[in-house]
């Protein structure tokens, strides 16, 4: 399994995205650029200039016409996909870290970081089909977990939003009237910051990474632990096998020992588990540094990943792996 090395960013990437019918592949990184690839063969298309600041997030549009970005520089950008014009800026007060559309995409989820005296916040944003009618209001802001919100997304008929982050709890709300419903088990739940969460193609169950050194899989609904997934390193980034049950991690130690230890030390690869089994099944190596960002692709046949080297790796599966026995 050859990759393809896309190099287009010069610092560490942040998150990765396909677009519905995966022959897109965003990436987002430090650098405030935002880059759109072809999926199949890492060709660079375009990129979108703007932000002034880390750009850590990003989502697009079911139809692949519209692109969010959140940034470092206290905005969420809206563009058009095709031409990389900006359609419209929200304004915060503080640096946005998650951005999700809804089903149908009327609706965006965006969370903001803590930030001098403001405390993390969850904003639900209306999305106008007619860039001319956008407005900078929002529809509901939910506020209360302690600390950073690293990940808010859609629950099933976006009648719930999934958040979770450095305070360690997964919480449910309910996205009309912004109450608490559900909140996860101190006992069963992470230890430590949850760094990335991902929903299974169906929404019936997520997967969350932390560093504590697992990933553990969710019930959407009732918020139930299915299984936990042990590594010997913290978890940046994780994602699910739309296709097979597999289930994919990647980290690495934190940036800062990297330097002193060999690269074959430093365990940077991603690590594929069976999601039922809960076990090791193999692993893609390749990055100088820790994975800090994972997708995989909607038709299951390729999985990219980011890292703080700033390289994206798009690894096209051979015809063997859908074959692993167990």
């Amino acid at each position: 399994m050859r990759p393809i090395l896309m190099k287009g960013h010069e610092r560490p990437l942040t998150f990765l995205k396909y677009n519905r019918d995966g022959d897109l592949l965003f990436s987002c990184a430090k650098d405030h650029t935002p880059t759109v690839w072809f999926a199949d063969n890492g060709e660079r298309l375009g990129t979108y200039r703007g932000h002034n600041g880390a750009v850590w997030t990003c989502d697009v549009s079911r139809d692949s016409m519209r692109l969010l970005t959140g940034s470092a520089d206290q905005t969420v950008k809206l563009w058009n996909v095709q031409t990389g014009t900006q359609l419209y800026t929200f304004n915060f007060g503080s640096p946005a870290r998650s951005v999700e559309f809804a089903v149908g995409d009327k609706l965006a989820i965006i969370t903001t970081d803590p930030f001098m005296e403001l405390t993390s916040a969850i904003h639900v944003k209306r999305i106008a089909k007619d860039p001319t009618e956008q407005t900078e209001e929002s529809v509901l802001v939910i506020k209360g977990p302690q600390g950073r919100i690293n990940r808010a997304v859609w629950g099933p008929l976006n009648s719930t939003i999934i958040s979770a982050g450095e305070d360690t709890v997964i919480r449910i709300w309910d996205s009309e009237t912004g109450k608490l419903l559900r909140e996860s088990d101190k006992e069963s739940g992470h230890k430590k910051t949850i760094t990335s969460l991902a929903k299974a193609a169906d929404g019936s169950h997520f997967l969350t990474g932390s560093l504590d050194k697992s990933a553990k899989l969710w019930d959407t609904r009732t918020l139930t632990l299915i299984k936990t997934y042990g590594t010997e390193r913290p978890v940046n980034a994780v994602t699910m096998s739309p296709l097979l049950d597999h289930v994919v991690l990647g980290g690495g130690q934190d940036a800062s020992a990297v330097t002193t230890t060999d690269h074959r030390a430093g365990k940077f690869e991603a690590k594929f588990y069976d999601k039922i089994l809960q076990e090791e099944i193999g692993g893609v190596k390749g990055h100088f540094g820790p994975i800090n960002a994972l997708a995989f692709n909607p038709d299951g046949k390729s999985f990219s990943s980011g890292g703080e080297d700033g390289y994206v790796r798009l690894h096209h599966f051979d015809p063997d792996y859908f074959n692993i026995k167990i």
